[in-house]
């Protein structure tokens, strides 16, 4: 039982932390903003689907096929995002570990629009040789790259070592996406440049990365942590790639380049957890809980929005809840923290790919 409610604050915690993180002046505004789903300046709010947001977006352009790869587009948001911009005619790239699972994807994609061109490849995000690997095989296919969705992620709760002997939850969230970025973020300048259209380049985080602290937050310790927590670690994954943002986008702007990239808060969304549990305490936590909870669509339309919105033309370095701008932690703002990460991601991953200095 102890587990149960364990896993119950597990949940309902990060929703409450969404709520509680507003100053005094707007909680109340806020609270009510988001559980009656009302639109922000966007025109989109926290009840907006993925497939209500691409529908709607003019970004693209009729007469051109853009291409996006969506890391984690098996399941869950990822699969959903996948879902609607191929029915915006958009040639969906997936790189998966379960290729299986993938196809079955691409099959619930075709069956919902027979023009979709789907692509599938082989890729493990921990793994840096895999994410190289990918990388090249995607070059070498030749085609444009208009959008990059680091969408995949993992929470996991017991202390575990990628294969290049880094913490998992950091190596996958993290360290994979940021090697991703790097190997293809030419190609998407070069289309960028080729077509006119801008590139856009999303990292999924989350609220929860303000709950790291400056003292927590430290990279050989995130690498070969000491004291496992996983909520922890988690958290300061999805810090990383905030921080990730800010510093490729002033990297970008300094370059000119015709490419954004943003951060974006999903929400926290329903599972299939709800159904394994039963019990009238339970039962009645899970329900106020689902108040706050999203489905599925609901959490993949702010990337579709970033992605697709012709309103986000130009915005780069930002973090979107619900489909609208918002503000991220103190931590997540500054500048040279997320300057002094990149620095020491670089050196790490020359070291250990390249085998080549900083």
């Amino acid at each position: 039982m102890c587990s149960i409610y364990m896993l119950v604050v597990a949940i309902v915690l990060p929703c409450c932390f969404e709520i509680l993180s507003l100053n005094c002046g707007t909680l109340m505004k806020e609270t009510l903003r988001y559980l009656a789903g009302i639109v922000g300046p966007s025109g989109y709010g926290s009840k907006s689907t993925a497939e209500q947001v691409a529908h709607s977006c003019s970004y693209l352009v009729d007469s051109q096929r853009l291409t996006a790869i969506i890391t984690g587009a098996t399941s869950g948001i990822g699969a959903e995002t996948a879902r609607a911009v191929a029915k915006r005619g958009v040639r969906v790239v997936i790189p998966a570990r379960d290729i299986k699972k993938a196809a079955e994807l691409k099959e619930r994609i075709r069956k919902d629009n027979p023009n979709a061109e789907v692509i599938l490849c082989e890729i493990d995000l921990s793994s840096l040789a895999s994410v190289k690997r990918f990388c090249n095989e995607f070059l070498a296919l030749g085609l444009p790259l208009n959008i990059l969705i680091n969408n995949a992620g993992i929470f996991s709760q017991k202390l575990e070592f990628s294969e290049d002997k880094f913490e998992m939850t950091f190596a996958t969230n993290y360290l994979g996406h940021y090697l991703l970025t790097e190997m293809l973020i030419e190609k998407m300048i070069e289309t960028a440049e080729q077509t006119g259209i801008q590139g856009r380049i999303i990292n999924l985080s989350s609220v929860i990365h303000s709950w790291v602290g400056r003292d927590c937050f430290h990279f050989n310790q995130m690498l070969h942590p000491i004291n496992y927590n996983g909520t922890r670690a988690y958290a300061q994954s999805k810090l990383a790639t905030i921080l990730h943002a800010k510093e490729i986008a002033k990297q970008l702007k300094a370059k000119n380049a015709n490419v954004t990239i943003n951060a974006v808060h999903p929400g926290i969304v329903k599972t299939g957890i709800f159904r394994a549990h039963k019990g009238f305490i339970t039962d009645s936590i899970f329900f106020i809980a689902s108040k706050l909870l999203k489905s599925t669509s609901q959490g993949a339309s702010t990337s579709c929005y970033v992605a697709l919105s012709p309103q986000v033309e130009g915005m780069s370095g930002k973090y979107f809840v619900d489909c609208n701008e918002s503000n991220c932690s103190v931590l997540a703002n500054d500048e040279s923290e997320a300057r002094r990460l990149w620095r020491q991601t670089r050196a790490l991953i020359r070291r250990r790919l390249y085998q080549t200095p900083c």
